[in-house]
């Protein structure tokens, strides 16, 4: 006969993507139903998603999501007889936790729309607090109770509680800092009877181990690959080295004289620790493969706390308190190029944290009573700050389950 016969297969049609939002980590499980999907792949914000199967009616699909950037991407379906976009797409979430200190609450920031959409009670005197890096739990540490508050970030409700004893106003646990793995929580311990580091367990959520460092112990940081802690001591102006493997300290680094440190940065690379010297008015930068200081200080603002590097190892934005100022410094020459002016009366006192994308970096204004976010490319102050609880402190940005 001439000209034959063409078989065509007709083009797939979709309904809407469930869930319809999900970790900018990726890996979180989507079904699509429609028809004809037969031999279908998936892009999600134009990047294939994995492990996709189709039943065999081809009528539903499965798979997993890639990773991508906060906000709606596009999901479309593609066979042989052509593509279809499911409708609404798929929303990547990421949020900041903000503990509000003199509130006993942890303010959740939707970091698409920088507005605070939950607001979750932990226990008294919170201040440190960090997400797990698959983005299902947040720990806080709350100085009174002498315990930590652990967050599902699935229902932003608060699960467990963990007991790390020394309740105290003026310490108890203070900062908390997690392996990259997941595995271990690290919560340094202020008091009279004890300066020290708990270990936590985060799969039992249980106390495994306690490391004695010196006194005051203010932040903690773990490096890239996770084999080494960092954690600031205050009074002596010292950092210990704890081998996490052993859970030992391995090495005392001296700061300063007089330099009270108070937060701590690991640089992307893990090549350098970036130390916030209070009473100074200056950063130390610590080389992490010999332990030492190298250079001179760098001078910032007046009582430098919270640090924070972007991911592209560029710059290190450091919060000053009584400066009402954040320092940007470039780590290819460890001096300050930039210095944002934030309102008065912010007080921007303990913690600074900086999104995956490197593009927005979120300040605790303690003072104020808000949030400042910075346009890392322009390093200028984006709209208005966001309220938040009473003396926010300690803030955490990530991925969320």
């Amino acid at each position: 006969v001439p000209g034959g016969f063409t078989y065509s297969v007709p083009a797939p049609t979709t309904g809407s993507v469930t869930p319809t939002t999900g970790s900018t980590a990726g890996g979180t499980p989507f079904t699509i139903t429609g028809s004809n999907l037969t031999g279908a792949s998936v892009t999600i914000g134009g990047v294939p998603a994995t492990g996709v199967v189709v039943d065999p009616a081809g009528t539903t699909l499965t798979g997993l999501t890639p990773p991508g950037v906060a906000g709606n991407a596009a999901v479309v379906v593609t066979t042989a007889g052509g593509s279809a976009t499911v409708p609404g797409g798929f929303t990547y979430t990421t949020r900041a936790y903000v503990v509000n200190n003199g509130s006993n609450t942890v303010s959740v920031i939707d970091a698409a729309t920088n507005t605070v959409t939950t607001t979750i009670t932990v226990g008294n005197n919170p201040y440190g607090v960090a997400n797990t890096p698959n983005g299902t739990k947040a720990y806080v540490t709350n100085r009174q109770m002498g315990s930590v508050s652990v967050i599902n970030t699935a229902t932003n409700t608060v699960t467990t509680t963990i007991s790390t004893g020394t309740p105290s106003s003026l310490g108890g646990p203070y900062d908390v800092a997690i392996t990259p793995d997941g595995a271990k929580a690290y919560v340094t311990i202020q008091g009279a009877s004890e300066n020290s580091v708990k270990v936590i367990d985060t799969a039992t959520d249980t106390v495994t181990t306690t490391i004695t460092v010196g006194n005051n112990p203010y932040g903690v940081a773990i490096t890239p690959d996770g084999t080494k802690a960092y954690v600031v001591n205050h009074t002596p102006g010292t950092v210990s080295v704890i081998n996490t493997a052993t859970d030992t300290v391995t090495t005392t680094i001296t700061l300063p004289s007089g330099s009270l440190p108070d937060g701590i940065a690991i640089a992307p690379d893990g090549t350098k620790a970036y130390v916030t010297n209070y009473d100074l008015g200056s950063v130390s930068v610590i080389d992490t493969a010999t332990n030492t200081v190298t250079g001179t200080p760098i001078t910032v603002g007046t009582n430098p706390a919270g640090v924070a590097v972007t991911p592209d190892n560029t710059k290190v934005y450091i919060g000053n308190y009584r400066s009402n100022s954040v320092s940007v410094i470039s780590t290819a020459t460890n001096t300050v190029t930039t210095t944002i002016p934030l309102p008065a009366g912010s007080g921007p006192y303990r913690s600074l944290a900086i999104n995956q994308d490197g593009t927005k970096a979120y300040v605790t204004n303690y003072d104020a009573g808000t949030v400042s976010v910075i346009n890392t490319a322009t390093n200028t102050v984006t709209g208005t700050p966001i309220t938040v609880g009473t003396r926010p402190v300690g803030v955490a940005v990530g991925a969320v389950a």
